[in-house]
């Protein structure tokens, strides 16, 4: 009986795994898929943070424009490679206009993000490419969206599917059935990172 037990857990285990591995290879495949934007704020207070919504706003639709004939991640990475001195100079102009002196950065990068739920679709845990926009000290609490495919500019129809295969689609729509994978994904993307360095 005790062998039977043992061999009914190794093969639970087992299962356990390849069902995670199966799951955070489609997550990787949603990450290569996916370019963010990430807007961090100088500080934590009230008014830092209101700053980082004006800077948003600016940007989201500055950006809207800059990426309205991509029709690829690649395209819109480039376009904010290409573009990335006007988009610090757009969010640097908000930052003077509300009076503030604080210096902007911005830049593409490969970051890690944690899970992450919007209104109608959640994005797992991982690393992905995103433009960055850091205000002054950048020691506030952040705030990310989706540049490509376009959900975060003013006049997006929440399209993430556009780009994803249907698995990827009902991953990233249907993230009730995937909270515990969501959450492992997460465990393991941070064990990951730590092991990056």
């Amino acid at each position: 009986m005790k062998i039977f037990f043992k061999a009914f857990c190794c093969a639970v285990v087992i299962s356990c795994i390849l069902s995670i591995t199966g799951f955070s290879g489609a997550c990787e495949d949603i990450e290569d898929r996916v370019f963010r934007l990430h807007i961090i704020a100088n500080s934590d207070s009230e008014e830092d943070q209101s700053l980082k919504l004006k800077v948003r706003d600016e940007i989201t639709t500055y950006t809207e424009k800059l990426f309205a004939d991509c029709k690829t991640k690649e395209e819109s990475m480039d376009a904010a490679s290409r573009n990335i001195d006007s988009i610090r100079a757009k969010a640097q102009e908000v930052v003077k206009k509300y009076g503030y002196d604080y210096a902007v950065d911005a830049y593409v990068t490969n970051m890690s993000f944690d899970t992450r739920v919007y209104d109608d679709f959640t994005l797992p845990a991982g690393k992905y490419d995103a433009l960055r926009i850091v205000i002054g000290k950048g020691e506030g609490h952040n705030w990310w969206c989706v540049l490509y495919p376009a959900v975060c500019v003013p006049s997006a129809q929440k399209n993430i599917g556009s780009v994803l295969s249907d698995g990827e689609t009902e991953i990233v729509t249907e993230s009730d059935k995937y909270t515990v994978k969501f959450k492992i994904v997460e465990i393991f993307e941070g064990i990951a990172d730590f092991f990056r360095w």
